[in-house]
């Protein structure tokens, strides 16, 4: 399920590592070891509960992991970098701010219609952008960058709210949450054609390949020709473009906008792309990992609510997920700060 790193040659890739057949194969079981885990857990929890596999509560847990899926695939294209991106929140709130306040709403006799959802994905990816040019322009390191822009994002929304909820009130827009098409919800759909640009980007493009080249080495990929500034704000840039996306859904969602809409989703996005197997050293993982974290962290969220397990519980199996999602994932022989 690992995309290869840079460092891989071509002929490891085909054959046993010249190391031997048992590193070899336990680095095939390690690629492999998520989607083994999300399976695993399915077929506990329909064992234990077989309400688990009823279509209405697959439907559930489909559409509960759209929003996640989104900012997680962005998230992803900076781990894999060998960054990290601390804003997730603070965009996503300026973007679910942006469509309130300007499609038809309680607040004001505004009514942009889809203007409103365009706007805010574009101010999302403006705001990526700000992130990396921050972080590259001032050789800021890539957590404390998009930590200062998380705040930022976060209180140009408190301010717009003036700390109450506003309500979105345009049909067409709450439909990108109500309307289903062949049974599922229409923010699936999206979630799905999310992830599978995405993996056009990541496997087909020269970017995707420089993502991962500079998370297995910058300076190597740098000796390479490859203009890792560039990458870099681009990649942040992509990263806020999904964040926008998510952020559309999370406002048509809800049908409103408040200053906690986005409490949460920086734990959950970082949790998902690391527990699908993307390290956060970079170089290592990918975009169809992180579907695959995805889903182990929602279907696991559904099946502990089917069981009548705390919430409580729920956190702390997290906290020990992420945990040892790291630790199996970090190659000691490479081991760094992230970047």
């Amino acid at each position: 399920m690992t995309r290869p790193t840079a460092q891989v040659s071509a002929a490891g890739r085909g054959a046993a590592a010249p190391e031997g057949v048992w590193p070899w194969l336990r680095r095939r079981a390690a690629d492999w070891a998520p989607a083994v885990v999300l399976l695993g857990i399915c077929v506990a929890l329909a064992v234990l509960n077989p309400a688990f596999m009823e279509p209405r509560n697959l439907v559930r847990v489909a559409n509960s992991a759209a929003i996640p899926l989104i900012l997680a695939i962005g998230a992803t294209f900076i781990i894999a970098m060998g960054s990290i991106d601390l804003s997730v929140e603070g965009v996503m709130s300026l973007g679910t701010m942006i469509v309130a306040m300007l499609a038809a709403n309680d607040a004001n006799a505004n009514d942009f219609g889809w203007w409103a959802p365009l706007l805010a994905v574009l101010a999302a990816s403006a705001l990526g952008a700000v992130n990396g040019v921050v972080h590259v322009g001032l050789r800021i390191p890539s957590f404390m960058a998009t930590l200062g822009i998380w705040f930022v994002g976060r209180g140009i929304a408190n301010t717009a709210l003036g700390g109450s909820a506003v309500r979105v009130m345009d049909p067409s827009i709450r439909d990108l949450a109500l309307h289903r098409m062949f049974g599922m919800p229409f923010a699936v759909w999206i979630a799905i054609a999310c992830f599978l640009c995405a993996l056009g980007v990541e496997r087909l493009t020269r970017f995707g390949r420089y993502v991962f080249a500079i998370g297995g080495g910058e300076d190597i990929a740098e000796l390479s020709g490859i203009a890792v500034r560039r990458v870099r704000v681009m990649a942040f840039t992509l990263a806020g473009f999904f964040y926008g996306i998510a952020a559309v859904l999370a406002a048509a969602q809800l049908g409103q906008s408040n200053a906690v809409i986005a409490d949460g989703r920086l734990f959950m996005t970082v949790t998902a792309v690391v527990v699908g197997g993307t390290a956060l050293t970079g170089g290592e993982g990918g975009v169809l990992n992180t579907l695959i974290g995805v889903l182990i962290v929602g279907v696991l969220a559904n099946g502990m609510v089917l069981l009548g397990v705390s919430p409580y519980v729920h956190q702390a199996v997290q906290g020990l997920m992420i945990i040892g999602a790291v630790a199996l994932s970090t190659r000691r022989s490479r081991l760094q700060f992230v970047k």
